[in-house]
């Protein structure tokens, strides 16, 4: 949903010469600057940590919907993933900068009984840990899904027919994936004003006067 966006961006940007795209399975996305990886493992990049190497920007947007799979899986995916990766980023490209896509709520304190909460604050806080040279984590509120998909529960498909309604009455609660993938495309090439971006401040990057 917003992945897809920042690699729509990255490929169209005349200012980056390749792009590596490490994915468990295929985009079907085709472009002469792109070379996909199909990588199974995202607990271990060892296999494939040459592609780590000389990169100047990442751009981390794994994730998994709350419910959907169990509290070990949800971790996993959720901390377990975001480690392995950055982890063999500073190792091989310790310059890079490094956009990570959280979400509102997230705890740093590690203490929350919201397993979504507690989690992301975790990943967020190794990524801080690991003193990239710049680091921005995205903390977007509800995203509304721009392009058509299957929604994920009831939940998501009834905020997807009150979004109009939600964004007249609440702006700050909602984003578009739009709005999210430009801003974090635009944050790695040019910086952003903080490490921890709300809601607010991301919709700010892309639209200055919203």
């Amino acid at each position: 949903m917003v992945g897809g966006i920042v690699l729509r961006e990255c490929l169209a940007s005349k200012e980056i010469a390749k792009v590596t795209s490490i994915t468990r399975r295929s985009s079907g996305v085709v472009h002469d600057k792109l070379q996909e990886i199909i990588h199974s493992d995202f607990t271990d990049f060892s296999a494939i940590k040459q592609h780590f190497q000389s990169q100047d920007i990442a751009y981390f947007c794994i994730g998994v919907y709350t419910g959907q799979v169990a509290n070990d899986v949800f971790k996993r995916i959720t901390v377990d993933f975001t480690q392995a990766f950055a982890a063999t980023l500073k190792e091989h490209s310790p310059q890079a900068t490094f956009c990570f896509l959280s979400g509102e709520g997230a705890d740093p304190q590690e203490k929350s009984r919201v397993a979504f909460a507690r989690f992301k604050g975790m990943a967020e806080n190794f990524l801080i840990q690991q003193d990239f040279e710049q680091l921005y984590i995205f903390r977007p509120a509800y995203i509304y899904p721009v392009e058509k998909r299957e929604e994920p529960n009831w939940s998501y498909r009834l905020m997807r027919q009150l979004y109009p309604l939600v964004k007249n009455l609440y702006s700050k609660g909602v984003i578009t994936s739009e709005q999210l993938g430009l801003a974090m495309f635009k944050a790695g090439m040019e910086g952003a004003p903080e490490v921890i971006l709300n809601n607010v401040a991301i919709k700010l990057t892309v639209s200055p006067g919203e």
